[in-house]
């Protein structure tokens, strides 16, 4: 018996309306859409992976060629083993070690707090990432002979596709339709974080790129032992993405929304950059606050109280009530984020008469301020709240702080008029099924041709002044 397995993608054709497809981008409404199908013919096929994780278990053991010198190459008795070994919780890893790995692994010593030891076990701690919700952990741990850490890998086993913000359930109903099971798979991410950062964390020491390659080894055969259909990292950087497509994984690109300090120093000199219109715009909405009696705050570690988070949990259930449909962070977790964390999170509040009716979540990294999560009281209506608390109030913190951007994560077309620009993301995808993997392959193709055109649309759309980037 044949079937056909196919992937759609959208390709920009002529102004119209915009027709929704599972997974495509969000693009401009004066624009539609027709589909460009990959189709695969084939016997249909059936397989059943296991479902059992690797709980604690070696993946081998690994040579380090050379010598912080480099020359000439060490004797063969003086070369240093790496052993590689599966672990089902963050817990089993001193947060000193992951944290110096993670810290290392950008080279440039720069803080990311989604990828902190204090973080993700936050998840775990509050039953967020783990086996009952879908996101069984298989963190990957290398360490020398000494058992000194000197890599990590954060990884998931996952029955399916929410929380990732990559979205590929059409390659899961693909998979389904030819016959073969999508989940379980393996995610390497931060659950629930569509950030940009390192994935694959090792000690910035003469060892690095061979631990590297040794992790990336690793995950490939781990994928393989488990008889997963796929291996997915999920917003790694892009030199990250470059190395991993040459060992078989294919590149993906989505896009974000940042926005780029450029030594200013306050919000009035931001403005000064953006178009009359816009600028006129944008201070137009920023007066509608106080016209509303609404009083904004930026509370920072102490300042931010049981009361706040409890508020903050209100809000931020009522929106995945009214959007997103699923909460994938419990009340646990914004408590223990706040203790863990301190002064790293950022909590903007909106009040009326003293009394909490909006938030916005943010996190401080090293150069960068992360926007992360919105909220208002439900049935509550206040014009132009979300743009002052999740875009307006986060670059005015940012510029105190003197960070070099906010990222203010994907969809939502109306931050370009409000100074935040498109930016590529990455992920990486191995898919084991040679022929599957040429199907993804070529519909990875159309849909980074698609990308490529939304966001040359969107930069020449801009806010800024002719020649800022």
């Amino acid at each position: 018996m044949a079937t056909c397995c196919f992937l759609s993608s959208s390709i920009l054709r002529h102004p119209s309306h915009t027709t929704p497809l599972q997974g495509r981008l969000q693009t401009r409404r004066n624009f539609s859409f027709f589909k460009i199908t990959a189709i695969f013919w084939g016997p249909k096929k059936t397989t059943t992976p296991t479902t059992r994780s690797m709980m604690d278990v070696s993946l081998g053991t690994f040579t380090l060629i050379g010598s912080p010198e480099q020359k000439p190459p060490v004797e063969p008795k003086e070369l240093q083993q790496v052993s590689i070994s599966v672990v089902s919780s963050i817990s089993n890893v001193s947060s000193i070690d992951w944290d110096a790995c993670a810290v290392d692994a950008n080279g440039q010593g720069i803080f990311n707090p989604f990828l902190s030891h204090a973080f993700l076990s936050c998840l775990e701690e509050s039953g967020c990432a783990v086996q009952e919700t879908g996101w069984l952990p298989q963190h990957i741990i290398a360490q020398d002979e000494n058992k000194n850490t000197i890599g990590v890998v954060p990884l998931y086993l996952k029955s399916h596709s929410y929380g990732e913000y990559v979205f590929d359930h059409s390659w899961a109903d693909a998979y389904y339709r030819f016959g073969y099971q999508y989940y379980p798979k393996l995610q390497s991410c931060v659950p629930f974080t569509p950030v940009t950062g390192q994935r694959i964390l090792v000690r910035d020491a003469w060892y690095k790129d061979q631990v590297i390659d040794m992790l990336i080894s690793a995950l490939k055969d781990l994928a393989l032992k488990l008889q997963v259909s796929s291996l997915h990292v999920t917003f790694p950087t892009e030199t990250e993405c470059q190395r991993m497509k040459k060992d078989g994984f294919l590149q993906r690109t989505g896009m974000q929304y940042h926005w780029k300090n450029r030594n200013y120093k306050n919000f009035d000199d931001f403005l000064m950059d953006i178009k009359q219109s816009k600028r006129k715009n944008i201070r137009q909405e920023r007066k509608k606050i106080s016209a509303q009696n609404l009083t904004m705050k930026r509370l920072r570690g102490y300042e931010i109280k049981d009361k706040h988070w409890d508020s903050f949990y209100r809000f931020y259930r009522n929106t995945t009530d009214s959007k997103w449909g699923q909460r994938y962070l419990t009340r646990d977790f914004f408590h223990n984020m706040g203790s863990k964390m301190g002064d790293n999170v950022l909590l903007i509040v909106a009040e009326e008469d003293d009394k909490l009716i909006a938030g916005a979540l943010n996190l401080i990294g090293g150069d960068t301020l992360f926007g992360r999560l919105w909220g208002c009281l439900p049935q509550a209506y206040y014009p132009s709240l979300h743009f002052e608390a999740c875009y307006y109030q986060a670059i005015e913190a940012a510029i105190e702080l003197n960070l070099s951007k906010v990222e203010a994560g994907a969809q939502g077309e109306h931050k370009v008029q409000r100074g935040y620009m498109p930016v590529a993301t990455y992920s990486c995808h191995y898919i084991v099924d040679e022929q599957f993997r040429n199907i993804i392959s070529d519909f990875l193709v159309h849909e980074t041709k698609q990308m490529e055109v939304v966001m040359k649309m969107m930069q020449d759309s801009g806010p800024f002044k002719d020649g800022l980037e």
